[in-house]
């Protein structure tokens, strides 16, 4: 079910963004008239599901993704004077396509350029979820990171330096206990001073110290960019085709690669109620 206009007003830090109020619209699947694109990534068991919930107000996952029967949730919320449409990507450990819920939240990473990619991290259990983000950040810096389950955390004894973690990854990291409302006001505020470009982000970059395989990777990408001129990032494509993705060089293969663009990407004025 959904939830339409109900206002939560609440007071939190946002330290960054210098504010001390954040108000929160849920607007549920009226999805008209938006300003940004949020995707909604993490591993299955993460809290990804009651942090949508949490900014939309729905209870449930409607519609599924284009030719594939996963299920595909949207809906949209207005905070800080604007409106942004929230997409819950499947739950996932990679973006490397070995499966079809992998292929839909690498190609909607990828191909459907959203302002902002909400990676959602367990803290009981960092370093897993913190694969996932590393290969969200190769492929855009517009992002934040929601450190979900800090509660539990704390519980089983766990410590995490999130100034530190911030300062390693290069985009802000917020820490939550979902289930509590802990954290949504900060992360409201990040999403919007990332869409908006208030702050800077200066996402963790691998470089490999093997000149040959930089050396092919640039070829390859400049290639790339030759052919397909609207792809976002071609570093991350030719780093999939030389660790033979083959969901990538059979989209090549076939020139299906700008169709998968095309279909991914959603317009920036969404007339549609539903």
């Amino acid at each position: 079910m959904s939830v339409h206009g109900e206002t939560k007003k609440t007071c939190g830090g946002c330290a960054s963004s210098g504010c001390n109020t954040t108000q929160l619209t849920k607007l549920g699947i009226k999805i008209r008239n938006w300003e940004y694109v949020v995707a909604l990534a993490g591993n299955p068991n993460t809290g990804k599901s009651t942090i949508f919930n949490a900014l939309t107000g729905l209870r449930q996952h409607v519609g599924n993704w284009a030719g594939k029967t996963v299920a595909r949730a949207e809906g949209a919320f207005h905070s800080g004077g604007s409106k942004f449409k929230l997409v819950d990507l499947p739950g996932t450990y990679s973006l490397l396509s070995t499966s079809v819920d992998e292929e839909i939240a690498r190609d909607f990473v990828l191909f459907g350029n959203p302002d902002v990619t909400v990676i959602v991290a367990d803290a009981t259990c960092l370093e897993r979820s913190l694969h996932l983000v590393l290969q969200v950040l190769e492929i855009t810096g517009r992002a934040v990171v929601a450190l979900n389950l800090m509660d539990e955390a704390k519980h089983n004894g766990l410590t995490i330096d999130v100034r530190e973690l911030t300062r390693e990854l290069g985009v802000p990291v917020v820490p939550m206990a979902a289930r509590r409302g802990e954290g949504v006001t900060e992360l409201l505020a990040e999403i919007g001073n990332v869409a908006s470009g208030r702050i800077p982000v200066r996402p963790h970059q691998v470089r490999y110290e093997d000149e040959k395989l930089e050396s092919a990777i640039g070829i390859l990408a400049k290639r790339l960019r030759e052919t397909f001129s609207d792809l976002p990032n071609s570093r991350w494509v030719a780093l999939r085709l030389l660790e033979g993705d083959k969901s990538i060089i059979n989209a090549i293969e076939t020139h299906s690669l700008g169709e998968i663009m095309t279909r991914t990407h959603l317009p920036q004025l969404d007339l549609s109620e539903a």
